[in-house]
């Protein structure tokens, strides 16, 4: 589905009374939710080369941060959080792994670009607070490590 269709529909949600709006076709599946006055979109790829769940609009309120000791990783960018190279691969890391600074951690994906996110502390993960395919917001914490 090209950008133009996709602003397209978005307008039309935002600018009605329909509060959500769902659309499969061959390329994928598209959804629009309008949630207090702006749509947010979700858009899916065909389940054979599925990578993640986009959300190309407003994001949603963050959930109540949680206390946390250790060092947090953060986010350096608004993206979609993936702990492996590739969908059937080894995670980058897990709850134990012992990383030095500037080993790569996770990869964010932004605007269909892949970004290698280095570890900026060395230690021991002990907690991983991403799924893998969620969306994460900049700043968000992602690892903590000891």
């Amino acid at each position: 589905m090209d950008l133009r269709k996709l602003k397209t529909l978005i307008d039309l949600v935002s600018e009605s009374n329909v509060s959500e709006l769902e659309i499969t076709e061959a390329e994928g599946k598209v959804r629009i939710v309008k949630s207090s006055g702006a749509p947010m979109m979700m858009m899916h790829q065909p389940a054979p080369t599925m990578m993640a769940q986009h959300i190309m609009s407003a994001p949603a309120a963050a959930p109540a941060p949680a206390v946390v000791t250790g060092h947090a990783v953060k986010s350096p960018m608004v993206g979609t959080f993936y702990r492996a190279s590739s969908p059937g691969a080894k995670p980058f890391v897990e709850v134990g792994s012992m990383i030095k600074e500037g080993e790569t951690i996770c990869i964010i994906e932004a605007m269909k670009i892949l970004n290698e996110i280095e570890a900026d502390k060395s230690g021991t993960v002990t907690k991983i607070l991403a799924e893998n395919g969620q969306a994460v917001e900049y700043g968000q914490p992602l690892f903590i490590i000891e």
